[in-house]
């Protein structure tokens, strides 16, 4: 979004107040950090992702993009990855307890976190942290007097804790030290700013009671718009809405086009890296024309080319219009060489096409499973020479 400069601060009014206002939900302190953005000084600007799975989706990388628009200012981003908070569980925005995850399965999701997110920040000038680090650290007595710092009354007035307690939903002790444990990485890092998502206010406001009780400058803060999912809810791994940075250019294309109409504007917004003016002109044309696919179009080859390439998304594009506007097949379709009297159930199974035996029967109670464009309706239908359609994105051509 803007050049990045390696000793000066770029103290550009227009930045900042893009800064400030682009897709960004609200700001604690607003004139204070307007001022610290407009001093020239370099301030330390922290962010803090949980590995619950291995997979950063758009609606977290779009508060990526806003750490990066620190960065491309010149100031100190410091990037944290939460290896021993995700085992606490962010209780955030959740309406039953979180499980606690082991530290082999964060492990496992840890494994390409440095490079998605490379994909967004420049991580060689960024700090990229792991707080366990230092959380692994604090004794008991240490954790007791943090905890000193709220009270239950505090933990209770959180929306989704009063509404867990008033329906005697199960709270654990432990997810009342979540804000502790997030506080005390602004703490660690010394931050100046920390950025989130909207539902994070409470733990993002903790790190400001956390800094005061050590003796330290409470950092600002900015929560960002949450995104939603592809059906219109909040973007989430769980609810499978979601569109991950690592997904292939083909299924990343025909996701976005997947979504809501009223969703166009918050996702040029808070997910490609035009200019408010040009998304302006874009939008007015579309109340003008309703040319909703055609923006559509613009929108998914705009996401695509961050994460792949213009090349990429302009092969999506033609992808996706030569299978599904003209019926087509698409050019990278699985091709799998099974033995004729091998169950199709089995086989979508075995390839991960289908996550279960429950879902396979609904696509073909609903009519979403076609063999060489006619519709199949037995669920115990043998494998056979065809090109088989599954649901609305996915293709399989069976080589007997």
């Amino acid at each position: 979004m803007f050049g990045f400069s390696k000793n000066k601060i770029d103290t550009d009014p227009k930045k900042i107040e893009d800064i400030l206002s682009r897709n960004t939900e609200d700001v604690f302190i607003y004139e204070s950090l307007k001022n610290k953005l407009l001093s020239g000084k370099k301030l330390r600007v922290k962010l803090g992702f949980d590995p619950t799975g291995d997979k950063i989706h758009i609606g977290r990388a779009s508060i990526l993009r806003k750490l990066k628009s620190f960065q491309d200012l010149g100031h100190q981003i410091i990037f944290i990855v939460g290896d021993f908070t995700a085992q606490i569980g962010d209780p955030s925005d959740k309406l039953e307890k979180r499980p606690f995850l082991s530290k082999e399965d964060i492990l496992k999701n840890l494994k390409d976190y440095k490079q998605q997110v490379g994909k967004i920040i420049d991580v060689s000038k960024a700090e990229f942290l792991f707080n366990s680090k230092w959380l692994s650290k604090l004794n008991l007595e240490e954790t007791a007097k943090l905890a000193e710092s709220f009270s239950v009354g505090q933990m209770l007035s959180r929306r989704n804790f009063k509404e867990r307690f008033e329906n005697g939903t199960e709270i654990s002790l432990r997810e009342f030290l979540y804000p502790l444990m997030q506080g005390y990485d602004s703490v660690a890092v010394s931050a100046d700013i920390e950025i989130g998502g909207f539902d994070q206010l409470f733990n993002l406001k903790a790190g400001r009671v956390i800094q005061k009780y050590y003796g330290k400058s409470e950092q600002d803060i900015m929560t960002i718009k949450m995104l939603e999912g592809t059906d219109g809810r909040k973007m989430s791994t769980s609810w499978g809405n979601v569109i991950n940075i690592v997904d292939d250019p083909y299924d990343m294309y025909g996701k976005v086009m997947s979504i809501k109409d009223s969703l166009i504007y918050n996702y040029f917004l808070s997910c490609t890296e035009l200019s408010i003016e040009e998304i302006e002109i874009i939008t007015k044309e579309l109340e003008e024309k309703e040319n909703y696919k055609e923006v559509k179009s613009k929108l998914a080859k705009e996401i695509v080319s961050l994460y792949h390439g213009k090349d990429l998304a302009e092969k999506a594009y033609k992808n996706f219009e030569d299978t599904f506007s003209k019926g087509g097949v698409p050019e990278d379709i699985l091709k799998i060489n099974i033995a004729e009297d091998t169950p199709l159930v089995d086989v979508l199974l075995d390839q991960k096409i289908i996550e279960s035996k429950t879902e396979w029967r609904r696509l073909v109670s609903d009519g979403a499973v076609s063999k060489d464009s006619i519709r199949l309706e037995d669920h115990n239908t043998k494998s056979l020479n065809g090109v088989y359609k599954i649901g609305k994105r996915r293709f399989v051509k069976i080589i007997n």
